[in-house]
C-alpha cells in the first residue's frame, strides 16, 4: 500500500517535593543556573513521515512494526475517567522524554540510571474535520496535585500535593502522565505519543536539518549553541539545543523554551510539508526507520497501519493551521524557578476544547510568558 493510495480516514479510536500547594503572583527573579532541559516534540512529524514511508509490504513494514513500542494506557487507567468527546474532535498527550540511558545521557546529561523525565509536554486538540489543531505546552515546572495512579505495569503510587507537572511521569510513567493531564483539564486523552532525545536529533539530521531565523544571537554553553542573528540551516544536535535552550534567551525560565519550541514545531512542520520524498527511495526509507524506531505511543497506535490511519487524519494540519498556547500560569512569588496554574483563565482553555471551540485570547491575557515570543521564527 502506497502512501498515495492511503485512504483518508480518521484518527482511530526526579519526582518533585512534596509540600503545601501554593497560589500566587509575583515577578520573575533570576533563576538557578543549573536546570534541567527540556525536549521538543517531533512525534507529529514522525507519525508524517511513517504515511510517507510505509510501504505495507514485505521486509519494510515487518521492519518498521518491529520498531514501534507501546503502551496499554487504558488498560492502566480503567474506565475512571473522563468521557470520551462525542463532537469529532480528539485529544493527544505528546511528551518528550529524557531518559539518562544508553545514548540519551550524552545529550541529556545526569546519571545513567535508566531513568526518565517528561521535559516537555504538549496536549494536541484536533478539531472536529482534521483541518486545525491547538496545542496547549505545559511548563514542566507547574506545581500541581498529582492524583492517585496505576503504571502500565500494575504498580500503584500514590497522590501528592505541590509536586511538579513532571513528577508524574517519573513516578509512574504513561499512564500517570496521562492520569495527571485529564484531572488537571477533565478532558480524555484519546492517544499518547512519546519521543526521546537521541531519536529527535536523528529525525532532524534526516531531514537534512531545519531552516530557521533568529532575530538576536543566542548563546548558551550548557545546550551547546551559539548562533548569530540571521538565517541559518540546524543540524540535529543544534536543534536539539535551541530548543533545549533556557538561558540563552528570554528571561531564563522554562517558559520561554516553551515560546522556543513551538516556533521551532512550525518551522519544522512547514519544512516536511515541502519536501520531496518520493524522489529519494533510500532517504524515504531512512525518515520512516527513525521515526518508528524514536516514537512510543499507546497500544492503539501501536502499528504501522494504526499509525498510518492516525497520520492520515492529521497530514492536512499546517503550521498556518495550529494555533499555540502555553497554558495559562503565573510565577510562584515564593519560588522564581515554579509557576502556579491560573485557574480561572486555564479552564477558558480546557472548556473551549472540551466543546471543540478556538482557544480565546482573555485565557492567556497578563499570563506568565517567558519573554521569548519572536525570537525565532
Amino acid at each position: 500500500m502506497s502512501a498515495e493510495s492511503t485512504p483518508e480516514p480518521g484518527i482511530p479510536g526526579t519526582p518533585g517535593t512534596n509540600g503545601p500547594s501554593r497560589r500566587g503572583k509575583g515577578r520573575r527573579r533570576k533563576p538557578r543556573a543549573a536546570r534541567r532541559k527540556g525536549l521538543m516534540i517531533t512525534a507529529w512529524t514522525a507519525a508524517g513521515i511513517v504515511v510517507l514511508g510505509g510501504t505495507g509490504v514485505g521486509y519494510v513494514y515487518f521492519k518498521l512494526n518491529g520498531n514501534l513500542k507501546s503502551v496499554d494506557i487504558d488498560q492502566a487507567l480503567g474506565t475512571d475517567r473522563p468521557e470520551k468527546a462525542d463532537n469529532g474532535s480528539q485529544n493527544i498527550l505528546v511528551l518528550g522524554s529524557d531518559t539518562r540511558s544508553g545514548s540519551n545521557k550524552e545529550l541529556g546529561g545526569g546519571a545513567d540510571d535508566g531513568t526518565a523525565r517528561s521535559d516537555t509536554a504538549m496536549i494536541v486538540h484536533v478539531y472536529e474535520g482534521h483541518r486545525k489543531a491547538s496545542v496547549v505546552s505545559v511548563p514542566r515546572d507547574t506545581l500541581i496535585d498529582r492524583p492517585a495512579c496505576t503504571d502500565t505495569d500494575g504498580g500503584s503510587h500514590p497522590a501528592a500535593s505541590g509536586v511538579m507537572f513532571n513528577s508524574a511521569y517519573s513516578t509512574g510513567g504513561a499512564a500517570c502522565a496521562v492520569k495527571t493531564v485529564e484531572s488537571l483539564t477533565g478532558i480524555r486523552m484519546d492517544h499518547y505519543l512519546e519521543v526521546d532525545f537521541s531519536g529527535f536529533q536523528e529525525l532532524i539530521d534526516e531531514l537534512g536539518g531545519v531552516e530557521v531565523t533568529t532575530t538576536q544571537d543566542i548563546e548558551d554553553p550548557d545546550s551547546h549553541l551559539d548562533l548569530t542573528a540571521g538565517t541559518h540551516r540546524l543540524t540535529g544536535e543544534q536543534a536539539l539545543g535551541l530548543v533545549r535552550t533556557r538561558h540563552g534567551v528570554g528571561d531564563g525560565s522554562d517558559l520561554g523554551r516553551i515560546q522556543l519550541q513551538q516556533a521551532f514545531l512550525k518551522a519544522l512542520l512547514d519544512q516536511v510539508k515541502d519536501i520531496d520524498l518520493f524522489g529519494n527511495p533510500k532517504r524515504l526509507y531512512d525518515l520512516a526507520d527513525t521515526a518508528t524506531d524514536t516514537v512510543t505511543t499507546d497500544s492503539d497506535l501501536g502499528s504501522v497501519n494504526a499509525l498510518l490511519s492516525f497520520a492520515n487524519g492529521l497530514k492536512g494540519i499546517g503550521a498556518s493551521d495550529m494555533t499555540m498556547i502555553t497554558m495559562p500560569v503565573v510565577y510562584d512569588p515564593a519560588d522564581p524557578n515554579r509557576v502556579l496554574l491560573e485557574e480561572a483563565k486555564a479552564q477558558q482553555v480546557w472548556t473551549a476544547l472540551r466543546n471543540d471551540r478556538p482557544i480565546p485570547k482573555s485565557a492567556t491575557k497578563g499570563t506568565a510568558t517567558g519573554e521569548a515570543k519572536g525570537v525565532v521564527s
